[in-house]
């Protein structure tokens, strides 16, 4: 049997993005009190988030998706560790190049940042019409809000489209946002009925 405290270790160790635990408590809590299924989520990594979805009750079953096959391959096997293999469905492929069918009570945005709008678009077709989407790191450790203080370009073009997506979000017709300051920024958006 796997352990949590594993993984946070091995993501902290080897720098790997996985969700803070205030944002994984919101997350759980969430998805405890309204009844969620099935999810999909975008960005695996190490399978921390998935594992941590799916051992809140054994009906849940998790979609995810990663595109980098080292991450794909160490997620398989921390899964296996906590015999999650048949609720929990790896794709080894770029979100936005994915082609999925089915429907989902919550959809997790949790990966490539730059990318988020685009994700919300592709993905939201796959929304049950009672369904939430998720997105993590709105704050990106506090520099979304202070984008003048970033001296790398880089960083500040990333920080740019976080904040064009909270954007979208908030004039977003199809779709209410609330956003929590919780873990490292939260949105949650539910179609409007």
């Amino acid at each position: 049997m796997g352990s949590l405290d594993e993984l946070e270790k091995y993501a902290k160790e080897n720098n790997v993005p996985i969700i803070q635990k205030e944002g994984l408590n919101f997350l759980i809590k969430y998805i405890k009190e309204n009844n969620i299924i099935n999810i999909l989520e975008i960005g695996t990594a190490i399978g921390y988030s998935a594992i941590n979805m799916a051992l809140i009750n054994e009906n849940i079953k998790v979609t995810t998706i990663e595109r980098n096959e080292e991450m794909y391959n160490l997620s398989k096997i921390n899964i296996r560790k906590f015999n999650l293999e048949n609720r929990i469905t790896i794709i080894l492929s770029d979100a936005l190049e994915t082609e999925i069918k089915d429907t989902y009570d919550l959809i997790f945005i949790d990966a490539a940042k730059a990318q988020y709008i685009k994700f919300f678009e592709r993905y939201k077709k796959n929304l049950a019409l009672s369904g939430t989407i998720i997105t993590d790191n709105l704050n990106f450790h506090g520099l979304a809000a202070h984008p003048e203080e970033i001296h790398s370009k880089n960083l500040r073009a990333l920080v740019t489209k976080i904040n064009n997506y909270k954007d979208f979000l908030k004039n977003n017709k199809e779709f209410t946002t609330t956003f929590y300051e919780i873990g490292d920024g939260i949105a949650v958006s539910k179609k409007v009925p």
